[in-house]
């Protein structure tokens, strides 16, 4: 099963007026939520290392990169553990 965008990961909302910072589109490689696509918040011009996920279920998954070059406007991450 393959999900859409559902989730917007985020390490802080704009101010009132601000510009809205880059994003990118982290593609869930596998582990519980595999298949998912979510936007994740570009940090320092690069894709975070790591996101934490919400899951249908109220838990938190954590992925990390799977491979530290990745360019373009997606990345892969793949499962860690359960936060």
């Amino acid at each position: 099963m393959v999900h859409t965008l559902s989730h917007r990961v985020t390490s802080e909302a704009p101010a009132s007026g601000q510009e809205v910072p880059p994003t990118i589109i982290a593609a869930l490689d596998d582990g519980p939520l595999r298949g998912m696509r979510i936007e994740a918040q570009v940090l320092e011009g690069r894709p975070p290392s790591t996101v934490d996920v919400p899951a249908d279920d109220g838990s938190t998954c954590r992925y990390c990169l799977a491979d530290w070059a990745q360019s373009g406007p997606s990345a892969v991450y793949t499962f860690l553990y359960w936060v």
